[in-house]
């Protein structure tokens, strides 16, 4: 679309203010959309103009795509931005956007499908020759027929997972055959409430586990370019916490292949845009296996970002407006240095992480510098509400190594304050000063293994 000058951000929050500066700064006009309990929200105010969708349920707003539809008709935009979650892996919603004459700022729809869907993601992956963990068929809602000789050939432990899952939501880990079958029909209704699809499957479970994913960047022609990895292993209930590029104690061999799956991955789906092939590395050998494709911008990516110069939401708008990007090639792709990224939540973690809503009375974030960024989508008098993500910032921090990086992130920590709710803020500086952490000792029960030294004890 060469005259694209009006992007509708069909998100809220941080995400959603991170896509509004890159639209300005690269002179597009942004529309920002919003529910009632954010008609005063940050990303309203940066925008050059703003349409209310609806009351504050994210189902009767963020993911309404007919009112988000008509919000993009009424400010004559040209083109939709999805960012993350809600209707960012919707295909139905992709679909509808291009049938409305609007640039997608994602992947083709067919390939959204095709990735979404974590079973058929798997079998794609192998015939891409990219390794992938012993699995088993799709169970659809109330399937249980052959199930334990299902489990019985992955293997325990294993993990259930929701074909159409995402964000740690529908994953349960099973030890025991005999909880296998409640956990299965569970999750098959959980995942039926949350992704209208209670279709579930078994993948085996590694006990020692990195998550390490490649950032990835398709042209739509089979062209396909990395942006290295980014280690997430530092997760609880199976949602990130910090993020960091690049991953510590892989040797470069194993990043090599790496880099070669996801791109021989990425290019077999003639992927387009921003993307993340996410992988499980076994923490004691360093093999690894296909995990899935997020096909959309990460809420990590600005740790890629910092170490490799490259704006990655200006790279889909200006892919979206038909530019000539034949100059963004592999070897044009460098990274220097170390980032870290702490997700500052407004968070109970001594009560398991519990959501921690309430009024910002006081909040001061550190002065963005060369070695430090925050995105936010909060102002200081801002609620977080129990409606979305409690996400308040995320913090970044770069430096020559890992160790100044540790050292510029826990320094940025320590300037946030954050009065009128709970916060990880603490949590997240005692991660950072872990004898374990420092020494790249990190895999995906780091917070479970350390959480006696982490976490304050539990009020009487």
């Amino acid at each position: 679309m060469p005259n694209m000058r009006k992007v509708l951000v069909a998100n809220r929050g941080e995400i959603a203010c991170r896509v509004i500066r890159s639209c300005h700064e690269r002179g597009l006009q942004a529309v920002a959309v919003y529910s009632d309990a954010d008609r005063t929200a940050m990303h309203v105010a940066m925008a050059d103009e703003a349409v209310a969708i609806g009351p504050a349920p994210a189902r009767q707003s963020y993911l309404d795509a007919d009112a988000i539809l008509a919000a993009a008709k009424s400010a004559q935009a040209d083109a939709v931005h999805p960012g993350y979650g809600f209707l960012s892996e919707n295909s139905d919603f992709a679909r509808a956007v291009q049938a409305h004459g609007l640039a997608w700022i994602g992947p083709d729809p067919d390939t959204i499908d095709a990735m979404g869907d974590k079973e058929q993601a798997r079998k794609l992956a192998a015939d891409a020759g990219v390794p992938v963990l012993p699995g088993s068929r799709r169970f659809a809602a109330g399937d249980l027929d052959g199930l334990a000789d299902a489990a019985a050939a992955v293997g325990y432990p294993l993990l259930v997972k929701a074909a159409g899952g995402g964000g740690g939501i529908g994953m349960v880990k099973v030890e025991d055959p005999a909880r296998l079958a409640g956990v299965v029909a569970s999750t098959q209704a959980l995942a039926e409430r949350a992704f209208g699809d209670g279709t579930v499957y078994l993948e085996r479970y590694v006990p020692s586990a990195r998550h390490v994913e490649v950032q990835v960047f398709g042209f739509g022609d089979g062209r396909v370019v990395h942006f290295y990895e980014r280690d997430c292993s530092l997760q609880r209930r199976f949602q990130k916490v910090v993020e960091e590029s690049p991953a510590p104690g892989l040797g470069l061999l194993v990043l090599q292949r790496m880099y070669a799956a996801a791109t021989m991955l990425a290019s077999a789906v003639r992927y387009k845009g921003a993307g993340t092939i996410e992988f499980v590395v076994d923490a004691r050998d360093h093999t690894f296996y296909f995990l899935e494709m997020n096909t959309r911008i990460q809420v990590e990516h600005p740790v890629t970002e910092m170490t490799t110069g490259v704006d990655l939401v200006a790279l889909q708008l200006r892919l979206a407006a038909g530019e000539d990007l034949s100059g963004v090639t592999q070897d044009s792709i460098s990274r220097r240095g170390h980032a870290v990224e702490c997700r500052l939540y407004a968070e109970a973690p001594e009560k398991g992480f519990l959501p921690s809503p309430g009024t910002l009375q006081t909040l001061v974030f550190p002065a963005p510098s060369d070695s430090v960024r925050v995105d936010t989508g909060v102002r200081e008098g801002d609620a977080v509400t129990p409606f979305y993500d409690p996400m308040i910032a995320k913090i970044i921090a770069c430096g020559a190594t890992r160790d100044d990086a540790i050292a510029a992130a826990r320094d940025a920590l320590r300037a946030v304050r954050v009065e009128g709710l709970r916060t990880n803020r603490d949590f997240l500086l005692a991660v950072l000063a872990h004898w374990a952490f420092v020494a790249g000792d990190v895999d995906t029960t780091f917070i479970d293994r350390h959480k006696g030294e982490l976490l304050p004890p539990k009020a009487s």
